[in-house]
């Protein structure tokens, strides 16, 4: 078993001293600090295990100390733990906003002390576990993944290009310009499957780094409208989707949302892709976005409603982990995919997804997201570079 390192960052000698004997009783290896500012640098150096801090001290506070450490990427996950004696119910709720774990009261006993490290650290570890099982099946996901998925465009580009300089004396214009079409397709394709790929691994990645998290959630954008508008046409006309133009209408009202516009064009174009996929000509894909008041505040839902085929519960269970849906049934390039770089992004801005869809009767996708204030920061773009078309 590992050796836990904890930091007791704690201004009074004596019981800074008897929390660090208890501590390194029950084996933990164990740094003291005797003011805020001093714990902080202690931290930084030590990369500790947990944080226990009081909150009164000279130098730096408490409240300062855990405002300081949740701003750095390295310690921004560390469990950390108060000690104080105020109990005060204003005191507590400003710790806990600035993101300590927990609360312990003086005076406590050792085995509460005990108790609430065991708790902290547990819950740390189920974190860590839960982010490499993701990031391992992200991985498998890929690797299985990836071979077939490249192969049928890149195949369809090595075939017709293969015959047109095969017969390049005899073919005529008329031909060639069907097979160029087709190659153009297929790369296009193929150059998306990368970008979302890509996407989908970046997206794994930024949820582990909270300073660009935070940063990436202040985003807003004003005229979603136009967004999605503009997202939505330039993805028909880029995937030879035209003879579905007819198919396809997008209606809503604009508003401040809290999400990047590049964020909302691609759950837009994601949306209405996977509803195309799964339906035929001539039939009906709508899009509408609007705000709606909720039990959790005002929300802007985009909604995408579709007649195709549907999808069985256990599918939309799997949309977490990408899948390709029927794929002896009905082959579609991306699909799963699509909707589940569409989930990831709605984690990623703190937003929901709803699915449902019954099989051979359609499917209703709801992705809804907080509503900004005139406070809130516009006109920005994450460092996402794959998330726009």
């Amino acid at each position: 078993m590992d050796l836990k390192t904890i930091v007791v960052i704690e201004d009074e000698l004596d019981v800074r001293e008897i929390l660090m004997d208890i501590l390194e009783a029950e084996g933990f290896n164990v740094l003291g600090a005797m003011n805020g500012r001093e714990g902080v640098e202690l931290v930084l150096q030590s990369d500790p295990d947990l944080i226990l801090c009081d909150v009164m001290m000279p130098e730096m506070d408490g409240f300062e100390v855990v405002a300081a450490l949740r701003e750095n990427s390295a310690t921004a996950t560390t469990p950390f733990i108060f000690l104080t004696a105020k109990a005060m119910k204003g005191d507590l709720q400003q710790g806990m906003n600035l993101g300590a774990d927990y609360y312990l009261t003086k005076p406590f006993t050792r085995q509460e002390l005990l108790d609430a490290i065991a708790s902290r650290l547990q819950q740390q570890e189920r974190f860590e576990a839960k982010s490499e099982k993701r990031m391992e099946a992200l991985i498998d996901s890929i690797i299985m993944v990836l071979p077939h998925e490249f192969h049928t465009p890149l195949n369809g580009i090595i075939a017709a290009s293969q015959y047109v300089l095969d017969e390049a004396e005899d073919i005529e214009p008329d031909e060639l310009a069907i097979f160029m079409r087709d190659i153009n397709q297929s790369g296009q394709r193929l150059y998306r499957l990368i970008q979302n790929f890509l996407l989908r691994t970046e997206l794994e990645t930024l949820t582990r780094d909270p300073e660009k998290l935070a940063m990436v959630r202040s985003l807003t954008v004003d005229r979603p409208m136009v967004v999605i508008q503009e997202a939505v046409t330039a993805h028909l006309r880029q995937d030879n989707y035209e003879a579905r133009m007819g198919d396809v209408t997008v209606e809503g009202e604009d508003g401040l949302v809290r999400v990047a516009d590049t964020g909302l064009q691609k759950v837009a174009v994601e949306l209405i892709d996977n509803a195309l996929k799964f339906s035929e000509v001539g039939s009906p894909v709508k899009l509408s976005a609007r705000g709606v008041a909720s039990e959790q505040g005002d929300r802007y839902c985009v909604t995408v409603t579709d007649q195709g085929r549907g999808m069985a519960k256990d599918q939309i269970s799997r949309i977490g982990a990408y899948q390709k849906f029927n794929r002896n049934d009905r082959e579609k390039q991306g699909a799963g995919l699509g909707l589940s770089i569409v989930q990831q992004l709605v984690t990623l801005y703190d937003g929901q997804l709803q699915i449902d869809s019954e099989l051979g009767q359609g499917t209703t996708v709801q992705v809804s997201f907080a509503v900004g204030t005139p406070d809130t920061i516009q006109g920005l773009r994450p460092e996402l570079g794959t998330v726009s078309e």
